[in-house]
């Protein structure tokens, strides 16, 4: 029954025309509109509880503050509303993912389906790596520092952004071995290329944990560590790849059941 309200999805070579594309654009946008709006229902419900957690790295001796007669219910709107985005986010890519999929043979879209399964275990890794290891030091670092000057005060709706967009960047900066192998899969970068580029591929890498929302130099250090780490496994697996498919790989998936 609800099938009907679905878009349908293009199978690959099928030519449609732009009001076609742009009406299955919009109709995928509501969905993902319609996947988000219960999810922050069900966030808001729990808030107290997802804002206990984000508060979690906090050193025992901080409080967070408010300032404003609106503050604290704008706060919670705030988390509950990035939150939801994270809950939904599964729909969201399926959504990007099906929009995309005619443009890709039917082979690809199995391998990609793996690499989507890959992504989401380092996008996990990425936000519990930045929970655990970096967002604490950093933390106890930044709120410590100069304290014999100032009179430190954290305000809750600054802090709450601050500890989010940390989780984000983390996960997302793990999904960078994904979109290496991708370019790899599709023949656009080599590992010979991979590897001739290392130290160029390093500085860019540092200047991207440089503008992770994080500032001080020991969380520089915890998150440029783990992105060259990731960056020398892509190398690897790009060989391994490689080499499979030199051994007619492609064609032994392209038959495979999924």
């Amino acid at each position: 029954m609800f099938r009907r309200w679905l878009p349908r999805r293009l199978s690959h070579g099928e030519e449609a025309t732009l009001v076609e594309h742009l009406d299955e654009l919009r109709t995928r946008l509501v969905i993902c509109l319609v996947a988000i709006v219960p999810a922050f229902i069900l966030c808001f419900a729990f808030h107290t509880q997802i804002m206990k957690w984000l508060t979690g790295p906090l050193p025992d001796d901080r409080k967070l503050v408010t300032f404003g007669v609106t503050e604290p219910f704008t706060t919670s709107i705030k988390v509950s509303m990035i939150a939801a985005l994270a809950l939904a986010l599964p729909v969201v890519l399926w959504q990007v993912w099906s929009f995309l999929a005619p443009a890709v043979s039917p082979h690809f879209q199995r391998v990609v389906f793996w690499f989507v399964l890959l992504a989401t275990a380092l996008f996990v890794a990425g936000v519990t790596f930045m929970y655990v290891i970096v967002l604490p030091r950093a933390l106890d670092f930044l709120t410590s520092y100069d304290e014999e000057i100032y009179n430190i005060q954290i305000r809750a709706s600054y802090y709450y952004t601050f500890a989010a967009m940390t989780l984000l960047a983390g996960g997302l900066a793990f999904l960078m071995p994904i979109f290496v192998l991708a370019l790899v899969r599709l023949r656009v970068l080599t590992s010979r290329t991979l590897r001739a580029n290392r130290r160029i591929a390093y500085v860019l890498l540092l200047m991207f944990a440089i503008l992770l929302p994080t500032v001080d130099p020991v969380s520089l250090a915890f998150e440029t560590i783990p992105l060259l780490i990731l960056y020398e496994l892509a190398v690897w697996l790009s060989v391994l790849m490689e080499r499979r498919w030199s051994r007619g790989w492609d064609d032994e998936l392209a038959g495979a059941e999924f």
